[in-house]
């Protein structure tokens, strides 16, 4: 069933490349588009385009519809070219005639926009939540190993001595910012575009006001050309923000995959958590980590894939801009998938309390020694000059003593201080 079918058929070569994968997508949309029927049937209820009897049955067969959707019963099948056609179908079939008046004063364009608005909405606010509990994990790991040395790393060579402390409230201090950017797109994912129509909106006498309270958005988008501009600039906005969640992932999934290796040894996990290889028994390999890192990067390439599909198009639809809700709900459920995972695993992270040991990483103390004799009396620059001439005459002896007390350093984290910024944001 086509919504726009005018009684003739179209080659079937061309449904197939139009409608494309949309059926399936469209599953994970199909809650939403009950929803905002519901409430256009309201509206359309409330300015006299149904009468009371008609919006009766109407709202039964769209419940019908909500609870099949919920228990898993309710599908596309072949022959539908997405959610929007089933639903106006099943109530035609069920409730005869005034099935077809649901589709009074809105367009396909205006469906697909709500649908995605509101399945934003709740995608947000399940990240936000996977977020805040890998922002307590963090939290609690860099409380429960703040004393134990971890080498710090610039250029890949021994640094300067970091902590277990500080390395993991570092990530949960960048989630953070993560965070404000989910906030951002939130806020643009809070406007009711229902009621735009094609882009130029209705004749009808409307109430948009009313189907944006009933949906529970902010705000509605009012212009209604602006309101079918938003539908890319939705997807590029909400791509930012989960490429930026992910490149925090991508980055502290790198840090463990190096961390974990013998060359290190800084970390392990249980062996039932690692994978091993196919001819070399000894092997533990953290695939977890690497595909994390591998996803997270497909994630942060999704703006770049909205930027192209939409940035040499003119206002108004083009069918072009079906092919961004593949990638969209894709990189959702796979940054969801990851916020979870690397929960779950840092749930069994075993530190090794002694990485921060061995004679390679005694010159990680070497600042320790040219500032405790700056502290002495002597320039820096000269300090310096002769802890640098120690070392390249084999001389050993660094200073070890830590004495690190300003605000985000070594002996003060500023976890009390990091969740008070979070505070609710979450």
């Amino acid at each position: 069933m086509k919504i726009w079918d005018k009684g003739f058929e179209v080659d079937p070569k061309v449904t197939a490349f139009t409608v494309g994968n949309d059926r399936d997508l469209d599953m994970k949309l199909a809650k939403y588009d009950v929803q905002g029927s519901l409430a256009h049937g309201e509206m359309l209820c409330e300015i006299g385009l149904l009468t009371k009897e008609e919006w009766e049955k109407l709202r039964e067969g769209l419940n019908q519809i909500a609870e099949e959707i919920a228990a898993g019963k309710f599908e596309i099948e072949e022959g539908f070219e997405d959610v929007h056609s089933k639903v106006e179908y099943l109530l035609t079939q069920r409730l005869g005639e005034v099935g077809k008046k649901i589709h009074s004063a809105r367009s396909r364009n205006d469906q697909v926009l709500v649908d995605l608005h509101l399945y934003t909405k709740d995608a947000i606010k399940e990240i936000k939540a996977l977020i805040k509990e890998l922002f307590d994990r963090f939290l609690q790991l860099a409380e429960e190993h703040k004393d134990v040395i971890l080498p710090g790393y610039t250029h890949l060579q021994v640094a300067m001595p970091s902590s277990f402390g500080l390395w993991f409230s570092a990530y949960a201090e960048t989630l953070i910012d993560d965070v404000q950017l989910l906030k951002a797109a939130e806020a643009i994912s809070d406007q009711n575009p229902l009621g735009s129509a094609a882009g130029y909106g209705s004749s009808f006498p409307i109430n948009r006001q009313k189907t944006t309270e009933i949906l529970g958005f902010t705000s509605m988008k009012y212009n209604v050309v602006a309101a079918q501009m938003g539908r890319g600039k939705l997807e590029r906005s909400v791509g930012y923000a989960l490429a930026s969640v992910a490149s925090t992932l991508s980055k502290f999934a790198d840090d463990i995959c190096l961390y974990i290796c013998q060359n290190f040894g800084f970390i392990s996990f249980p062996k039932e958590l690692t994978t091993g290889s196919s001819i070399m028994p000894h092997k533990k390999n953290p695939d977890i980590f690497e595909l994390m890192r591998a996803k997270c990067n497909q994630i942060q390439a999704y703006p770049n894939e909205v930027a192209l599909l939409t940035g040499n198009l003119s206002s108004g639809y083009h069918r072009d801009l079906q092919l961004l809700k593949e990638g969209y709900l894709a990189n959702i459920e796979r940054l969801k998938e990851c916020l979870s995972v690397c929960h779950y695993m840092l749930g069994h992270i075993e530190v090794n309390p002694k990485a921060g040991e061995g004679e390679i990483y005694k010159h990680m103390y070497s600042v320790e020694r040219v500032n405790a004799l700056v502290m002495e009396g002597l320039s820096f620059r000269d300090a310096y000059v002769q802890v640098g001439q120690e070392i390249e005459a084999g001389k050993a002896g660094m200073e070890q003593e830590l004495a690190h007390s300003h605000e985000g350093s070594l002996g003060n984290l500023c976890l009390e201080e990091i969740r008070g910024k979070a505070s609710g944001l979450f």
